[in-house]
Formats: C-alpha cells, structure tokens, sequence
C-alpha cells in the first residue's frame, strides 16, 4: 500500500456517485501500473499515518477535505486550496482573468444584473458542475437569486470548447457537440452526455491553449485543471467560462481525452497527478 486514493462517504448524491466511481476507477488503473493503492473515506480526521491520498471527492466536499488536509499538514495529491477556493468563486475567478485582458462573457452578481442584456445564464456564484445553471430569456432575475451567492452573465452563442492542463503540458481543446445556445448543464454533462471532438480548426486550437495557460498562471493552478470557454463566431471572440481546479481525472473523463488527444499516454497522465516524473 504505497497511496490512498481518498473519495466521500456514500450519500443520497448523483454527483457523489460519479466521484465514488471515479475513484474505484483511478484505484484500478493504478493497480494495473503496478501501484498497491487503497480506496478510503474521507471522515473527518484523516490519520497522519494513512498513505498520501490523491483526492477524489466532488467539488461540494473538495475545499472542506482540501482544508482538513492542510490544516493537518498532510501531504496529498489534489489542488491546493488557495487555487481551488479562487476558481470555486466564480465571481472572483472572472475578475481575475478579466485583469489580464482574457475575454468572457460580461458577469455581474445577480442583484447587480438590471445593465446586463437580456438573455442571461443565472448560476450559483459558488458551485459546480453547472447545478443551479438556467437561462433567464427575458424580465428581472427571481427574488430568491437576486443576491450575491449569484452570478448573471449574458448569454453567449458558439462552440462549447474544454481543454486540460497539468504542470506545464496542455491538452487538445475539445470541442462538446452541443447546438449553439443550448446550455451545458449538469444533465448533459453527466446523464445526457454530448460526444466531443478535438477542435479540427488549428490556429483556433493555439488561441485556446495559449488563453488556457494564460488564465492558469493568472489564477495560480497548481495541479490538474480544466478550463471551459465558449467561441463566438460571429465576433471570433474566445470567451472563458470557468477554471474547473478539481476536475475529474478519470479514463473516462475529458481531462484524460484532452491530454491523450495530444499524444500524452495515459500512464504518463497518472504519473503527473502523483507529482510524478515520468
């Protein structure tokens, strides 16, 4: 037993099965590497004594776990929590790319959207995995929203693009098969699942890695990440949406597409997320 891969405990949770799964995934692959690795649950306190976890938990959990284990100076694999907490705050996050001239859509807090054009995509200013995520075609936002744990942004139309990034190295952007103006939420991500494609336009492709990096050194990552933007023809402008800092990391997932899709092999992936050389 030389790690643990670290997931949460079972609840009555789509988004925490996704993860519990993921995380049995990850142990059989490491195993089949080699590795001796143990599936645990996360608790409370996790022992000192435990192998170093890789972290596997949703991202309702991450900062709690993430926080526990820093507090405890325990050594991990995962995020560390300064990243993770400034791109869980989307609000913050946006301003902080939006200060090194990356282009998004404009972003208001939700009690702050009466400028903003109509339609508007309505999210949770702290969340994940697009819950809570519905678009506003017309009149004021709700009441119950209208407060700063929401963000407002207008609703941009184009491809749906994701790459991954891990240390120095940057993925393939992908490209989701969504229709333009069709949202990407939680049921399409997880239930309804889109295919996606490496983006086939090539000087696009540099424009997303390079922004990638851009905005990654701008918000301090320092682990696995996966960045979303949105390309409007129209305007050819790239706009980012979102640093997911605790992606999932998966064989299955499009971290390891993203990665693979620009001849990262898989075991050279796992390597990296253990800080490893490979």
């Amino acid at each position: 037993m030389d790690l643990a891969v670290l997931i949460e405990p079972w609840r009555p949770s789509l988004l925490g099965w996704i993860h519990r799964a993921e995380g049995r995934a990850l142990v059989a692959e490491l195993r089949a590497s080699g590795r001796d690795p143990v599936l645990t649950t996360f608790l409370r306190d996790p022992p000192a004594s435990a192998p170093p976890p890789l972290v596997r938990v949703s991202d309702p959990m991450m900062i709690h776990v993430v926080q526990a284990l820093t507090s405890a100076n325990i050594i991990y694999y995962g995020p560390g929590l300064s990243a993770l907490t400034r791109c869980y705050d989307k609000y913050a996050a946006w301003q902080i790319v939006s200060a090194q001239g990356i282009d998004g859509p404009q972003t208001t807090l939700a009690d702050e959207a009466a400028c903003l054009p109509r339609p508007l995509v309505l999210r949770p200013r702290r969340g994940s995995d697009s819950i809570g995520l519905r678009v506003l075609a017309k009149g004021p936002v709700p009441a119950r929203r209208r407060n700063a744990d929401w963000l407002a942004q207008e609703q941009v139309y184009g491809a749906e693009i994701t790459v991954a990034m891990i240390g120095n190295r940057v993925g393939t952007p992908l490209v989701i098969a969504l229709p333009e103006g069709v949202p990407y939420t939680f049921l399409r991500k997880y239930v309804l699942r889109p295919p996606h494609a490496p983006l086939a336009d090539a000087a696009l492709a540099t424009r997303v890695r390079r922004t990638a990096q851009q905005a990654a050194e701008a918000l301090g990552i320092d682990w696995a990440v996966r960045i979303d933007f949105i390309y409007q023809r129209t305007a050819d402008r790239l706009h980012f949406l979102e640093c997911d800092a605790a992606p999932l990391v998966g064989p299955r997932s499009a971290f390891a597409a993203s990665l693979a899709a620009a001849g990262y092999a898989r075991a050279a992936q796992l390597r990296w997320l253990l800080g490893e050389a490979a």
